[in-house]
């Protein structure tokens, strides 16, 4: 598995490496609270959105992640930040997630055809056996959207992760195996056909 920045280009989003470069794109979409209400850490300014961005640039040097900024194709416009993570080279599987996508984005093609080329990605250039999502089991949108690419729930990870407020999260826990890959790509490229 050679792990390493690469722009991924589809129909209409584009995923290119997360760099500082971003900061201003990204905090302009990316400061709405609605956005961090489900996910542990919270960017609620632009120097936390800094942060954000340097935490997962330092993953990236550690050889543990590969973050990316999301692009709308046809406005040019940064819509969101996703990453391979978690990478477990001699196990051959990676997580997807650490995915935000700004408001007016959420519920169109942009996450499934984000997720179609990080999928893709992870099966037919870095030979992965397995990747993993991950949500808060209280977040019904996530849930059904990481199902309807289909991943297979796997489980929850109870008390597993403590939030921004103190909150204790529960974990639910889905994936895709390589054998599963192709029925799963004939889906999505359908799904992304129609719409």
């Amino acid at each position: 598995m050679l792990i390493q920045p690469v722009v991924l280009s589809g129909r209409r989003v584009r995923l290119e490496p997360l760099s500082l470069d971003h900061l201003d794109a990204l905090s302009a979409v990316g400061l709405d609270q609605e956005i961090w209400r489900w996910i542990p850490y919270r960017v609620s300014s632009r120097e936390e959105m800094r942060a954000f961005i340097e935490n997962a640039l330092q993953l990236q040097a550690e050889g543990s992640a590969l973050p990316f900024a999301t692009v709308e194709q046809s406005t040019n416009l940064v819509v969101g930040s996703t990453r391979f993570m978690n990478i477990d080279k001699p196990n051959r599987h990676v997580e997807i997630g650490s995915t935000w996508i700004g408001r007016n984005w959420q519920r169109t093609f942009v996450n499934t055809e984000a997720k179609y080329l990080m999928l893709r990605h992870a099966f037919e250039v870095l030979g992965c056996f397995r990747v993993e999502l991950k949500t808060d089991v209280l977040n019904e949108k996530s849930r059904n959207a990481i199902s309807r690419i289909g991943a297979k729930e796997e489980g929850i990870f109870r008390k597993h992760v403590v939030c921004w407020d103190g909150r204790i999260r529960d974990s639910i826990w889905f994936s895709i195996i390589d054998s599963e890959w192709p029925g799963v790509k004939a889906e999505l490229e359908e799904k992304l056909k129609r719409g």
